[in-house]
């Protein structure tokens, strides 16, 4: 529940954006759980505060600016006559441009375009919700439904897009085809699975939908469980699958967990907390096939010739964007739909992209804390309204742990030679890396 009005002269309650997990603290709300009642203003919380889902202090939030209340507006089931703007993604990022949109405009036509049910949830809490008992009821903050009589616009849910013309200004569903003044693309990334590992023997969390069948499974009781993959994904969820009591073995393609963000000693840091809470690490191991064995189990097959089994696999290896729509549109893909950096247009005058599926300079810019500010740009550049433009700012990625909280923060100047600084009793080390100017962080 929120606190009343402000009365103490300082103007509305404020939010402010995690850069890490895209978190929103509102004033209003507060966080009780970590003992700020309502009503706390962001200046008085303690330094030592950290964020209830990443774990970073206030230093790494940002003011974010409220979204505007709209009066819920009937949609009919039919599709419009009057073209308007079209959204196809019912995640984070496509909502967020229909938020940004109704901030400016209450009556611009909206339609958004999913192939789920479009509730709204926080994607990184998906990777530490088990351990915290969460339900897919807890996770799910608003249904689609919910959110789309809020924003006044139509919601197609359970509807997938088939087919892009530019030159139609036209987009085909599996329920008929959508005209459009706006087309925003936004339907994300899909997990990266490696032709060896069979999909019908093995979970891919990426969404609600995912996390909510893999938590059915797991319900049932405790479990052995092999993760595959050691990145920031694979090493958060098994952790959360060891904190709630299975019987967790991580894989990795090298020695040590996280090797293309750690330097070696902080990678051997974060092994030796997984360790200490009862993980299998297997390093330098590559899984070239999955059989399911008579007993419902499944046998892991390493490129090594050795094997294991597990009764619930989960793959962690990585995100690609699908290309078959925006390709067979004839737009630009380079590792991702490619975008104008200061405008996010795609190569087609009237189509705008963000979040996931996007590419900067031919990088993918997989994180949850810009997509406020993409939307926001895109938002302004549908109205035609000014705005200064997206600026990309590297983010700060933080994993999600509590046997080693790691951050790992961006670096404006490329090719900066590695170094290591010590900062303070909190923090082991720092070090910054030639490919990608990272600095990471390991807290003692």
């Amino acid at each position: 529940m929120s606190a009343p009005e402000p009365a103490d002269g300082l103007g509305p309650w404020q939010q402010f954006l995690c850069r890490a997990c895209g978190l929103i603290y509102d004033e209003g709300e507060g966080d009780p759980d970590s003992g700020l009642p309502p009503g706390t203003r962001f200046a008085d919380i303690p330094e030592d505060w950290a964020c209830p889902i990443c774990g970073v202090t206030k230093s790494d939030f940002e003011p974010y600016r409220r979204r505007a209340a709209v009066a819920p507006t009937a949609m009919s089931a039919a599709p419009q006559r009057r073209p308007g703007v079209v959204i196809v993604g019912g995640g984070l990022g496509g909502w967020s441009v229909a938020e940004s949109i109704r901030a400016e405009d209450a009556q611009v036509p909206i339609t958004l375009v999913t192939a789920c049910d479009g509730g709204l949830y926080h994607k990184p809490e998906l990777s530490i919700a088990l351990s915290r008992g969460l339900t897919p009821e807890a996770l799910r903050r608003e249904t689609g439904r919910d959110a789309a009589a809020r924003l006044g616009l139509r919601l197609m849910a359970e509807t997938v897009a088939v087919g892009l013309s530019p030159e139609r200004h036209s987009l085909r569903t599996t329920r008929g085809t959508l005209s459009y003044t706006h087309l925003v693309l936004a339907h994300g990334a899909r997990p990266a699975l490696p032709a060896c590992l069979d999909p019908a023997l093995c979970w891919r969390v990426n969404d609600l939908a995912a996390w909510s069948a893999l938590h059915g499974e797991l319900a049932r009781g405790l479990r052995s469980v092999a993760v595959i993959g050691a990145g920031l994904v694979g090493c958060e969820l098994a952790e959360d699958l060891a904190r709630a009591g299975h019987a967790v073995t991580l894989l990795g393609a090298e020695a040590l967990p996280l090797p293309e963000l750690l330097p070696e000693a902080a990678g051997r840091r974060l092994l030796a907390g997984l360790e200490g809470i009862g993980i299998r690490y297997r390093g330098a191991s590559l899984v070239s096939g999955l059989a399911r064995q008579p007993d419902g189990a499944i046998t892991l097959t390493l490129a090594d010739g050795t094997s294991l089994t597990a009764e619930t696999v989960i793959a962690a290896t990585g995100l690609a964007t699908p290309s078959r729509l925006v390709r067979g549109a004839g737009l630009a893909f380079e590792n991702g739909i490619a975008v104008d950096p200061t405008t996010l247009r795609t190569s087609a005058l009237d189509i705008f992209a963000l979040g996931d599926c996007i590419s900067l300079d031919g990088r993918p810019c997989r994180f949850i804390e810009p997509i406020a500010r993409q939307a926001e740009t895109i938002a302004h550049a549908i109205l035609g309204r000014p705005h200064p433009g997206y600026a990309h700012a590297a983010p700060v990625i933080r994993l999600k742990s509590r046997v080693a909280p790691i951050a790992v923060h961006g670096r404006p100047v490329a090719g900066a030679p590695w170094h290591v600084v010590e900062e303070s009793t909190q923090r082991l080390a720092m070090e910054q890396r030639r490919n990608g100017d990272v600095v990471a962080w390991l807290a003692a």
